[in-house]
């Protein structure tokens, strides 16, 4: 039974995390000399064996990095993955990239597939679907550093490098509020994911200091192309539409457009539309489609950097977020203010 004992045991009866207790059993010199005494007396009273598994993860230097992200489809997480390949090449790293297609049981094989390739570092954008996180702690419980980007979960030590959401959609929503816009709606993402939480909070926020009411029938939620267009349809047959839609990504957006022009409604003449992202949909739709630009390429390095110091023990101490500004991209969707 006392073979049974694993870092979680230890970590759940000292009161810390999982995470510090790997530290502490490392004798790593971010770990005060009380709180290693304090890890390692219990783990000696509890029989407590390091795994063989992750003592191999960690046992040769493989010079391999893995990426979880949820789509390849978004011109966003393409442009973030060129920027972390552009660092970890030119440090002598390989990338392993994994896509969880937004789904929780493929993060999940995921995560074992970068345990089982020794990656010595993971960058991880969480699925909109993933409410449990324990694949994910099993990677930091293995000594492995994660430094998540743009979907970040709480309850980690590790590093995040995330846009100011909120900030981004509060921006969004006021440029259409300025540009003429009177009744605004939201295709938003699950309430679940963080972006989809605080965006909704900008267009809130926005509202509210325009003097505007927030009305529930005009906030959908429509993260996809295919859903856009439902929602679209949903939005127009209201007794009073809006004339201004803001949508959480721009392939969102695009469906957004592709549905109104079969309406015959004018863009944005009828109603304006801001995107989310200023990805490579934004430059070829018609009109041009106005966006928040995510900077995709300068998120990729900031996190890719932030690791290879991690691995390398150029960084220490807990856990930091960091914050890429974002801009307005204001093209022909929108009305010239």
């Amino acid at each position: 039974m006392n073979s049974q004992v694993t870092i979680k045991d230890i970590a759940k009866a000292l009161g810390i995390s999982a995470s510090t207790v790997s530290r502490a059993l490392k004798d790593h010199p971010d770990i005060s000399r009380d709180t290693k005494d304090a890890v390692n007396e219990l783990a000696k009273k509890l029989r407590y064996k390091p795994n063989a598994v992750a003592l191999s993860l960690k046992s040769s230097k493989t010079n391999t990095i893995g990426v979880i992200i949820p789509e390849l489809v978004h011109y966003f997480f393409s442009s973030v993955i060129s920027g972390i390949e552009d660092v970890a090449y030119d440090c002598g790293y390989n990338v392993i990239i994994c896509q969880s297609n937004e789904k929780y049981d493929r993060e999940i094989i995921n995560a074992q597939a970068l345990l089982s390739n020794r990656v010595e570092g993971a960058l991880i954008s969480i699925s909109k679907e993933t409410m449990d996180f324990s694949h994910l702690q099993l990677i930091e419980e293995s000594g492995i550093p994660i430094v998540f980007f743009d979907r970040a979960p709480v309850g980690f030590e590790s590093d995040n490098v995330i846009i100011d959401d909120q900030k981004a959609a509060y921006n969004a929503v006021c440029h259409l509020i300025d540009s003429g816009c009177k009744r605004i709606a939201h295709l938003a993402a699950p309430h679940s994911l963080g972006i989809g939480k605080y965006r909704l909070e900008g267009y809130k926020q926005a509202l509210k200091d325009h003097n505007m009411p927030y009305l529930e029938d005009y906030v959908l939620v429509a993260d996809s192309f295919d859903l856009a267009a439902i929602a679209t349809r949903n939005l127009i047959q209201l007794p009073i539409p809006p004339d201004g839609i803001f949508t959480v990504n721009d392939l969102t957006a695009v469906g957004v457009m592709k549905t109104l022009q079969k309406m015959g409604i004018a863009i944005p003449d009828k109603v304006a539309i801001m995107g989310f992202s200023a990805g490579s949909y934004s430059d070829i739709t018609t009109p041009t489609l106005s966006s928040v630009d995510q900077h995709g390429y300068e998120m990729g390095v900031k996190a890719a950097t932030i690791l290879l110091e991690r691995i390398e023990g150029k960084r220490k101490g807990p856990g930091e977020t960091f914050y890429i500004e974002t801009n307005l991209v204001i093209r022909e969707s929108t009305r010239k203010i």
